[in-house]
């Protein structure tokens, strides 16, 4: 897939570019990003670059991951428009993505994180034929969940072991959206399981019982 640029009423989101080095390596540096996502620690220079310029740009050209840098409308007070977040689907299994995000330590608390997860949930809906976009965060993650939660996912349970980090499994919560949550079709037909329920009982109904 090509390069693709969002908008929503304050953010950009567009794919990470090698000038966004610096700003990424900085932001790493947040010992909350580092102890909540699977970013190496401690985070180099190299990591960053390797990051920005290779991992990023490759998993875009294979269509497995899109990841966005994320910055403002408008500029700062030094009339910057800095680094807010990075934000990326993942492709897991068929018709399923994944979501990831990190807020860096300075622009948190402002509904940056939630306004750009909302805008990659709806693109992965209508751009990339998701049914399922999936959110997982270690248990204990509490700001990671309300952003989810605010967004729409339900969180459906706790995976025991479900994600794998600095040679550890951990448990971890596991949230879902749907297109319907945002009003959006989805590209497959949905059977949730009441209606699947209703079906087989009416089914077992209708045959004749023996004698």
């Amino acid at each position: 897939m090509e390069h693709v640029t969002l908008t929503t009423e304050r953010l950009v989101l567009r794919p990470f570019a090698p000038a966004d080095t610096d700003e990424v390596h900085a932001a790493c540096q947040d010992p909350d990003i580092q102890r909540w996502t699977t970013v190496p620690s401690p985070y180099a220079h190299e990591d960053a670059a390797l990051f920005v310029q290779r991992i990023a740009p490759g998993a875009w050209r294979d269509g497995t991951e899109y990841a966005f840098a994320v910055r403002p409308h408008a500029p700062a007070e030094d009339g910057t428009h800095p680094l807010v977040a990075a934000v990326s689907v993942h492709h897991p299994r068929e018709n399923t993505w994944e979501v990831g995000y990190w807020t860096a330590a300075g622009h948190r608390r402002r509904g940056y994180t939630a306004e750009c997860v909302r805008a990659l949930a709806h693109w992965s809906f209508t751009a990339l034929g998701c049914t399922r976009l999936e959110w997982r965060a270690e248990v204990g993650n509490a700001p990671s969940r309300a952003v989810a939660e605010s967004v729409g996912f339900v969180v459906e349970g706790t995976q025991r072991a479900g994600l794998f980090n600095r040679g550890t499994v951990r448990d971890c919560w596991l949230g879902a959206l749907l297109p319907h949550d945002l009003g959006l079709p989805s590209p497959l037909p949905h059977l949730p399981a009441d209606t699947a329920a209703t079906a087989r009982d009416g089914d077992r109904a209708d045959r004749p019982g023996r004698a």
